[in-house]
């Protein structure tokens, strides 16, 4: 027996997925993620019973729903479902799937428009934060086509603006979750920072590397990936978040100097593999950290003296640009930003059913090869 589930598959920023009405899926948490499980295809490491593509920048999930609060227009929840395993992740956040709610909610008649340009709050329910999008709409009706190309995606397409607002401590409440700007774990030099998701960033150089190295070259060296996952439980310890070994938070990013016009160079892992760009909320928090003295980020950062607030970040598809207001109490002793917003692309790539076996029957489908 199958389930016939409407859902849109979307290109969201770098990544891609389905995106679903939270009243299409089962309230049941537990049942709700076998379901997107056995829609996935997972776990299987090519997901071929399934619509994932086999990569963790493809498996991804929007969950969107009407908001009750008079302060926010829609709702949506991210789910990271694993590849290769019986897990479903609702601790992150996405920021590239992010760029794709906006015209979702609007097509799905959730939300109504405004010409030229509707702008919506959203809140992410994965951290409880809220976040403005922009979306072009014209003559009231979402339009994809552009002259905005972002690296990593072939093409162009409309400009979805984000801003996300008081963004600091996302997951752990901090903007620094162990108390300090810097850590030192196996005598390396890190720092941890919490800005729209937890990062822990350490300088390429102390592993020998430069954070201009391609996602190949990094996945492919394990002492290196079991250098940075030892620092990452460390910090996952001391950040109050318990034993990290099986979670995705926090993420870890090697950063190192631009070798182009940027303000930095950096490799993102997510957290087991190197990122094929870079994520959007692991953008905003090397952002931020590259503004605040004391941290590993800051060493490297060289920004631009005529337009101090743009970061742009090198990384292994090009480049993404990430614009941070400081608050107006913000100082050297105490870090804020009122703002960090960035430019997004997103399309529509079909519309349609998902069919997935009854969760009575996935013991059956959801056995590796």
């Amino acid at each position: 027996m199958f389930l016939d589930i409407p859902c849109t598959l979307m290109r969201g920023g770098t990544s891609k997925g389905p995106y679903f009405l939270a009243q299409d899926l089962p309230s049941d948490p537990a049942e709700r993620d076998r379901v997107l499980l056995a829609a996935m295809g997972s776990p299987h490491i090519r997901q071929v019973d399934g619509i994932g593509a086999g990569d963790t920048l493809t498996s991804k999930v929007v969950i969107v729903s009407p908001s009750t609060r008079a302060d926010i227009d829609i709702e949506y929840l991210f789910a990271q479902v694993s590849v290769d395993q019986m897990r479903v992740d609702t601790m992150p956040n996405c920021g590239n799937m992010l760029a794709g709610v906006g015209p979702y909610s609007i097509e799905s008649g959730l939300v109504k428009t405004q010409d030229p340009v509707t702008t919506l709050r959203i809140l992410n329910r994965n951290t409880g934060k809220i976040v403005e999008a922009s979306i072009q709409t014209p003559g009231g009706r979402v339009t994809y086509e552009g002259t905005v190309g972002i690296d990593g995606v072939p093409g162009t397409g409309a400009p979805i603006v984000l801003n996300f607002l008081d963004a600091a401590g996302a997951r752990t409440g901090r903007l620094f979750p162990t108390g300090d700007r810097m850590d030192v774990v196996n005598g390396i030099d890190v720092s941890c920072l919490d800005f729209a998701s937890p990062l822990v960033f350490i300088a390429a150089e102390s592993f020998g590397r430069t954070a201009h190295e391609s996602r190949q070259e990094l996945d492919a060296d394990k002492e290196l990936k079991a250098g940075i996952e030892e620092i990452r439980i460390e910090i996952g310890k001391r950040a109050g978040m318990g034993d990290v070994s099986e979670s995705v938070l926090p993420k870890v990013a090697l950063v190192g100097t631009a070798a182009r016009d940027g303000t930095i160079a950096a490799r993102y892992f997510t957290p087991w593999t190197c990122h094929a760009a870079f994520a959007v909320t692991g953008a905003l928090c090397l952002a931020a950290a590259s503004s605040i003295p004391g941290t590993i980020p800051a060493r490297y950062a060289q920004h631009r003296k005529l337009d101090p607030n743009l970061n742009r970040i090198e990384h292994p598809a090009g480049a993404l640009e990430i614009r941070m207001g400081p608050a107006k109490d913000s100082s050297a002793e105490n870090p804020s930003f009122s703002v960090a917003g960035l430019v997004r692309t997103a399309r529509p790539l079909f519309i349609g059913k998902v069919h997935v076996h009854q969760p009575s029957s996935l013991a059956d489908v959801c056995s590796l090869p």
